[in-house]
C-alpha cells in the first residue's frame, strides 16, 4: 500500500496558490486515473484505487500547510503505511518554476510543511516529489505572500507540461517495491 500526499491549504482563497501545488497535482493525477478526492477522513480529502496491483491512498491534508504532519501521521497510522511508501508532493522556492526533483529522504529544508512532516513522523525517510515554483524576485517580498500568491495565466497554462514530467516520476514511486 502506498499513501500520495498533496501538501496545500484548504478554502476558495487558496485555489491555485504557488503554495497548493500538491493539491493541484493530485487534481492532475486524478484526471489521468479517474478518481475523486472526496472522502474525509484522518484530517483529510482521501480516494483509494488500485495501481499495478497496489492500493494506493491520496490525501489532500486539511490542517493548513504548516500542520500537514498531523493528517500524514493520523493516515500512516490508520492506514499501516511504512514511512519509504509515503510521497509527499509540495511545492520548492529553491527550484526553478516548471523543473521537479524526486528525493527518496531528507530535511524538510526551508518548507514548513515538510518540516511538520518531518517532525511528526520522527522521520527523514518518506519520499518527495518537489515541484520548483522559482524563488522571490523580489527580496523584499514576504516569502509567505509569495507561496501564496495565485499562478499567473501563463503559468497556469505551463502547469499541464510541468506536470507531465511530475507524472514521471510519481510512476518511479508507485514502481518501488
Amino acid at each position: 500500500m502506498k499513501l500520495v500526499v498533496g501538501l496545500g491549504n484548504p478554502g476558495k482563497e487558496y485555489e491555485f496558490t504557488k503554495h497548493n501545488i500538491g493539491f493541484m497535482f493530485l487534481d492532475y493525477l486524478s484526471q489521468i486515473y479517474n478518481f475523486k478526492i472526496t472522502k474525509k477522513e484522518c484530517d483529510s480529502l482521501t480516494s483509494q484505487i488500485v495501481i499495478n496491483n497496489e492500493k494506493v491512498i491520496f490525501a489532500k491534508p486539511q490542517t493548513y500547510m504548516n500542520l500537514s504532519g498531523n493528517a500524514v501521521v493520523k493516515l500512516k497510522n490508520y492506514y499501516k503505511i511504512d514511512v519509504k511508501d509515503i510521497l509527499v508532493v509540495f511545492d520548492d522556492i529553491d527550484i526553478e518554476f516548471g523543473k521537479t526533483k524526486y528525493r527518496l529522504n531528507g530535511s524538510g529544508g526551508s518548507h514548513n510543511g515538510a518540516k511538520n512532516i518531518v517532525k511528526m513522523l520522527n522521520s527523514k525517510d518518506f519520499r518527495r516529489l518537489k515541484i520548483g515554483i522559482g524563488g522571490l524576485k523580489n527580496q523584499n517580498q514576504d516569502l509567505k505572500d509569495f507561496v501564496l500568491q495565485k499562478f499567473s495565466k501563463s503559468n497556469l497554462q505551463d502547469l499541464n507540461n510541468i506536470f507531465e514530467d511530475a507524472l514521471k516520476k510519481f510512476e518511479i514511486f508507485i514502481q518501488e517495491k
